[in-house]
């Protein structure tokens, strides 16, 4: 493999630093470093963070590849600055077997992109009725790690304490899709002053809410690990809170979308804003970013969801809910924490890349930028501010909810184990070459 010197780079926003890549791995750091016949990549101004993770992705891929596939979807990761991302489970057939995971594990190995880590699901068909196979995706080449119906809440509290039971002997995780089916019946957006003026059937807070608490308890019970995905209102983040006082083992991710957007934007009837959990209130949105920028809630995670232009050009009631985020992530991160003060860009390498990839058990993903640890990481401007559109998404769908919005940022550069997948902005096909 050839060498790659990366020079005058910002570490987590610290001093300039050369670094040099071979074989996939960092084995220089300093100033002023030279290497006959590397390939030069000038970084100076541009914040080296290491290649995010993203714990929530939804790949589409076996089954429903009009929305996505493992390729289309590693594109836009690498797009967006990602080295690692977790594809969930939800697809068909759903992966809940080990042949499954492997095939899609199989599947980013060829796309060469990023890791594409499966995710297992908790249940046979995310059906909540019986539990998948869970030992033996965990023992397969995948090694999978964590577990998720999500999409579906697990919602018999039996199946969930077998499945957290389940999950300790390997050092597993269940990250729950926290929705009380029940209470959510025909919901269309968050319920409260802005559905009843819509007329739009509400989705209540205590739905989420609710699930959390019984599955924090369930989960000291037990003693094992809980990841809640897509926390979203500030209840959820008391819970959490509470929680983690109380030395329960659980971790918490929020979206993107959930740090910027709220409700209001439903008011536009624009299917391209609604998403699951959805957009909540102003004061959700300020909970739950001061919700991480304390800690409780441990990362970011996109929650991509890629569908097809009809599942979103149609009205309101009969779309699908989700949104593309890869692409955008860190840019909305940039807005919504690092230029609000909230976090600094140390705090955003935690949340974006060495939280999750430990929540997951990945060991050489999200690691520091250090002699020895391979060379997966991105290379950030965070000075330009432009208008999102079109031409910045690199998947299959275009269901974003940033369009038309002025964001910070941009990636430059993205490699992974050394590759160049991104060069000036632009992904690399050949990322074998």
């Amino acid at each position: 493999m050839s060498t790659t010197l990366i020079r005058g780079a910002q570490i987590a926003g610290g001093q300039a630093t050369d670094l040099i890549v071979e074989d996939g791995v960092i084995v220089e750091t300093g100033s002023g470093l030279s290497r006959a016949g590397a390939r030069v990549v000038d970084a100076d101004g541009l914040l080296a963070l290491p290649g995010l993770v993203d714990l929530h992705t939804h790949l589409r891929e076996p089954g429903y590849e009009a929305s996505e596939t493992i390729l289309t979807g590693s594109r836009a990761a690498a797009a967006g600055g990602y080295t690692t991302v977790f594809a969930m489970p939800n697809t068909s057939p759903v992966a809940d077997t080990a042949g499954v995971v492997e095939q899609e594990l199989a599947l980013g190995e060829a796309a060469g992109f990023v890791h594409v880590q499966p995710i297992g699901a908790v249940t046979v068909g995310q059906k909540g009725e019986r539990l998948a196979e869970l030992g033996a995706m965990a023992s397969s080449r995948a090694r999978v790690r964590v577990f998720s119906d999500d999409g579906f809440c697990v919602f018999d509290p039996l199946i969930m304490r077998r499945a957290l039971e389940y999950v300790k002997a390997f050092d597993g995780v269940v990250a729950q899709h926290a929705q009380d089916p029940r209470l959510t019946e025909g919901a269309q957006m968050n319920e409260g002053t802005v559905s009843a003026e819509l007329g739009l059937a509400g989705w209540p807070a205590v739905a989420e809410e609710s699930i959390i608490a019984r599955d924090v308890l369930l989960a000291e019970h037990v003693g094992s690990r809980l990841h809640v995905c897509h926390l979203s209102t500030a209840g959820s983040v008391d819970i959490i809170r509470w929680a983690k006082r109380r030395g329960v083992n659980v971790t918490a991710e929020v979206t993107p979308h959930h740090l910027l957007l709220s409700e209001e934007l439903v008011r536009g009837y624009d299917a391209r804003f609604k998403v699951n959990p959805p957009l909540r209130r102003d004061e959700d949105v300020q909970a739950v970013r001061e919700g991480l920028a304390d800690g409780t809630i441990d990362i970011v995670a996109t929650d991509h969801a890629p569908h097809p232009a009809e599942a979103k050009s149609c009205e309101w009631q009969a779309a699908a809910n989700g949104m593309v985020g890869l692409e955008s992530a860190l840019r909305v991160v940039q807005q919504a924490m690092v230029d609000t003060g909230l976090l600094g860009w140390d705090d955003v390498a935690r949340v974006m890349s060495a939280a999750p990839a430990r929540i997951g058990r990945l060991d050489d993903a999200g690691t520091p930028l250090t002699v020895g640890r391979p060379a997966s990481l991105t290379l950030y401007d965070p000075a330009p501010t432009r208008s999102f559109s079109v031409a910045d998404l690199r998947g299959r769908s275009v269901n974003s909810p940033y369009l038309g919005r002025e964001l910070p940022g941009e990636v430059r550069w993205t490699l992974f184990r050394g590759r160049v997948t991104v060069a000036e902005g632009d992904v690399v096909d050949e990322v074998h070459a």
